[in-house]
C-alpha cells in the first residue's frame, strides 16, 4: 500500500509490558525476570517468546495513514536516444572501476575505461543524444565521485537526472551544479519574472540569472545588477561583478569605474582587473603613464648599466618609491607578500595592468619581440618580464605571448620572459590551437618529454598530427634509451586520451618487447611493450566509440 503508516497510541498497560520486556533484555534475565515468567534456565526463551507475541500485538496496532501525494513524472527529454551499440558501450564504461594497483605498479594492457568516460560524454553531447534512463543512477554516482565529470554528465543526463536528484540526497550536487537549482530560468521576454527572481530569488538563482542574461544581452545584465548594487552584501557584489568577465566591453567601463570606489577591497581589485583588460579604458591609460614612468630606454649609459656595448639600447627601471592613494584606488595592493620587496611588488602590478600596446610608442616603435630582447639593467629583467607575461595572459595578447615564449628550440625553451612552466602554459593558451600544438611539438622535439606534461595539458584534443608525432617519437626515443617507462606514465596516459585514434596503425611497430641494452633499466622492455599495447588498444577503442555514436 502506498503512503506512510501511523502507529495507534498503545494503552498504558501494553506500553508498560513492552518496557518491562525491553528492560529485562537489557539487564539480562539473571538480574531481571521477565513479567509473568518464573526465574530459571528457561527465562531467556520465555523472554523471546513474550517479545515475539508483543511485537505482533504492536504491529497489529498500525493503521494505514492517508496516501502520500503521487510524484509528478520527470520532464520529457526531447533528444534522440543513443544508438544501441553506444548505449552498451556507456554501460561498460560506467561499470568499470579503477583497479587497485599491485605491488609492481603495472597497469597491464587493458584500457582504463573510466578515463575514457569524459571523452565519451563530450562526444555524446556533441551529437545531442539523451541518456538511457536505466543508466542514470550509475551516471550520477560516477559524477558524484568525480567533479570533473559533472558538467558533461549532467548535460547528458538531462531533466531526468534533476528529478532523481530531488529524491536522493546523495545526488543533490546535481541541483547545486545546475543554474537555478534545476528550475527553468525566465526567458528574455519575461521581464516581470526576471525582476521578481532578481529581487526575491536565492543567491544561487540570482547568480545563474545574471550569468544567463549576460550571455545573451550583456548590457541588460549590467543594468539589472546596477538596480540593486548599493544594497548587496560585499561578498555578493564580488560574485556578481565577476560575472561581467563574460562579454566584457567598453560599455561596462562607467560602472566599473564607480566600483573602484567600493568599500570592499576585493571588489575594488576585481573592478581594476576588469578595467585593465579593456586597453582603451581610463584606468588602463593611467596605468600606462605610471608604468611608463618606471621603464625607459637608455642609450648613453648602456655599457655602465650592464647592457653590453656603448650605444646599444638598454631598459632601465626605476620602481615606485611609494604606493599613493591613486594607485590604491586603481587596484594596486600596497602591502607586499612576505619575502617580496615593496618596490618590485608595486612595479609588477603597474606593468601588469598597463596596456601592452602602449609600450611600442614609449620604446621607440619597437615590436614586442624587439622589446623583450632588450637587455634590462640592474637585474630587473626577471621582474619586468614576469609582469609582461601576466599582462599578455590577462589581455589575451598573442603577439606579446609569442615574444615572451620565444622559439621552442631556444636553450631551456623558456623564452626571454617565461620564468616557469606554468607561465609558459598560460601564454600558450592565448594562441590558437594549431599554433599552440606546433610550439609544443617543437619544444618536445628539442627538449624531450620531461618538462612537457604541463604544456600538453593546454593543447586541444585530439592532438594535431605534428604534436602527436612529436610525442610518439619522444616516447620511442625514451624506450630505445632504456629509460624507466613509469617516469613517462603521465604523458602515456595523456597520449591514450589525446592522440588522434588514426595514429594507432603507425604504432604497431612499437608493440614488441625491445632488446634491453646493458644500461637499460631491468625489465624496462616489457613495461614499454605493455604501455604501447595499452596505448594502441585505447586508440582503437576510442575509434570504435566514435563510430558507435555516429551510427
Amino acid at each position: 500500500m502506498n503512503g506512510s503508516r501511523a502507529v495507534t497510541p498503545m494503552g498504558s498497560a501494553a506500553a508498560s509490558a513492552w518496557e518491562e520486556l525491553v528492560t529485562a533484555a537489557l539487564l539480562g534475565t539473571e538480574r531481571r525476570t521477565p513479567p509473568g515468567c518464573p526465574p530459571g534456565r528457561q527465562a531467556p526463551v520465555t523472554l523471546l517468546d513474550a517479545a515475539a507475541v508483543e511485537t505482533v500485538r504492536r504491529r497489529a496496532g498500525l493503521r494505514p495513514a492517508p496516501a502520500a501525494a503521487r510524484l509528478e513524472p520527470a520532464a520529457a527529454d526531447p533528444r534522440p536516444p543513443l544508438p544501441p551499440a553506444a548505449a552498451r558501450r556507456l554501460a561498460l564504461l560506467l561499470a568499470d572501476r579503477p583497479g587497485t594497483p599491485g605491488g609492481s605498479g603495472r597497469r597491464g594492457t587493458a584500457p582504463d575505461l573510466m578515463e575514457l568516460l569524459p571523452q565519451w560524454l563530450a562526444a555524446a553531447n556533441a551529437h545531442g543524444f539523451a541518456a538511457p534512463p536505466q543508466v542514470l543512477p550509475a551516471l550520477l554516482d560516477a559524477a558524484r565521485g568525480r567533479t570533473d565529470l559533472r558538467p558533461a554528465a549532467l548535460a547528458f543526463a538531462g531533466p531526468r537526472a534533476l528529478w532523481l536528484a530531488r529524491l536522493n540526497p546523495d545526488w543533490r550536487f546535481a541541483l547545486r551544479s545546475t543554474p537555478g537549482g534545476g528550475a527553468a530560468l525566465p526567458g528574455a521576454e519575461e521581464t516581470e519574472r526576471i525582476q521578481q527572481l532578481w529581487q526575491e530569488g536565492l543567491f544561487a538563482e540570482r547568480v545563474s540569472l545574471l550569468a544567463a542574461i549576460r550571455a545573451r544581452e550583456p548590457a541588460a545584465a549590467r543594468e539589472l545588477l546596477e538596480t540593486t548594487w548599493a544594497t548587496e552584501r560585499a561578498e555578493d557584489r564580488l560574485m556578481f561583478l565577476d560575472s561581467l568577465r563574460m562579454g566584457l566591453r567598453a560599455e561596462d567601463e562607467p560602472f566599473l569605474e564607480r566600483a573602484l570606489a567600493d568599500r570592499s577591497r576585493n571588489v575594488r581589485a576585481t573592478a581594476a582587473e576588469l578595467l585593465s583588460a579593456l586597453p582603451d579604458s581610463a584606468l588602463a591609460a593611467r596605468m600606462a603613464v605610471r608604468a611608463g614612468a618606471c621603464v625607459a630606454l637608455d642609450h648613453a649609459n648602456s655599457a655602465e648599466a650592464g647592457g653590453g656595448t656603448r650605444g646599444e639600447a638598454v631598459l632601465v627601471v626605476e620602481a615606485p618609491h611609494e604606493c599613493d592613494a591613486g594607485m590604491e584606488r586603481d587596484g594596486v595592493v600596497a602591502k607586499a607578500p612576505a619575502g617580496r620587496g615593496e618596490r618590485s611588488w608595486w612595479l609588477g602590478q603597474l606593468v601588469e595592468a598597463a596596456p601592452l600596446g602602449s609600450w611600442s610608442g614609449r620604446l621607440g616603435g619597437r615590436t614586442p619581440e624587439k622589446i623583450v630582447a632588450l637587455p634590462v639593467a640592474d637585474d630587473w629583467q626577471g621582474e619586468l618580464h614576469a609582469a609582461w607575461c601576466r599582462a599578455a595572459v590577462r589581455q589575451r595578447n598573442a603577439d606579446w605571448s609569442r615574444a615572451l615564449l620565444g622559439a621552442p628550440s631556444t636553450p631551456e625553451a623558456g623564452g626571454p620572459g617565461a620564468v616557469s612552466l606554468a607561465e609558459r602554459a598560460k601564454l600558450l593558451a592565448t594562441l590558437d590551437s594549431a599554433e599552440r600544438a606546433a610550439w609544443v611539438a617543437g619544444f618536445i622535439a628539442t627538449h624531450g618529454l620531461s618538462e612537457a606534461f604541463q604544456l600538453l595539458g593546454v593543447c586541444a584534443v585530439p592532438w594535431a598530427p605534428p604534436l602527436g608525432r612529436a610525442v610518439v617519437d619522444a616516447l620511442n626515443i625514451a624506450r630505445d634509451a632504456g629509460s624507466y617507462p613509469w617516469s613517462f606514465s603521465g604523458v602515456m596516459g595523456l597520449a591514450e586520451r589525446c592522440l588522434d585514434p588514426s595514429e594507432a596503425d603507425r604504432l604497431d611497430g612499437l608493440l614488441a618487447i625491445p632488446d634491453e641494452g646493458e644500461d637499460a633499466s631491468p625489465g624496462a622492455g616489457s613495461y614499454w611493450a605493455e604501455a604501447f599495447q595499452r596505448l594502441v588498444g585505447t586508440l582503437r577503442l576510442r575509434a570504435a566509440m566514435a563510430e558507435e555514436l555516429r551510427n
